[in-house]
């Protein structure tokens, strides 16, 4: 199976941009111990206040998707709900490599 990967937005409240980062921040942080998520990297923007990107790569499509009926997921996507104001897939991915990935595709 090729590897996973997603680029998204959320959008949140104004003032909340902070809040959503920390929430995610802990999210990367319980990823620590599935070996299939890879990457889990929680971005901001400068220009967009309002937004916060998250980029993360999977072992697998199955993987990613397993990991959001975990009970971790589960109560920080619950904490997160409120201040979400909209979420943007803005492209999922398949990783063909580079630094911090090893990855063995053939096109």
């Amino acid at each position: 199976m090729s590897k996973f990967s997603l680029y998204g937005r959320f959008t949140v409240k104004e003032d909340d941009r902070d809040t959503l980062v920390d929430i995610l921040l802990e999210a990367a942080q319980s990823m620590e111990n599935l070996a299939e998520c890879e990457i889990y990297l929680v971005n901001i923007s400068d220009t967009e206040p309002n937004s916060v990107f998250v980029y993360e790569v999977w072992s697998n499509e199955d993987a990613h998707q397993a990991s959001l009926s975990l009970e971790s997921t589960q109560t920080l996507i619950k904490r997160a709900q409120p201040i979400i104001m909209g979420m943007e897939r803005i492209s999922t991915l398949k990783p063909m490599g580079g630094k911090g990935i090893s990855i063995n595709n053939k096109i």
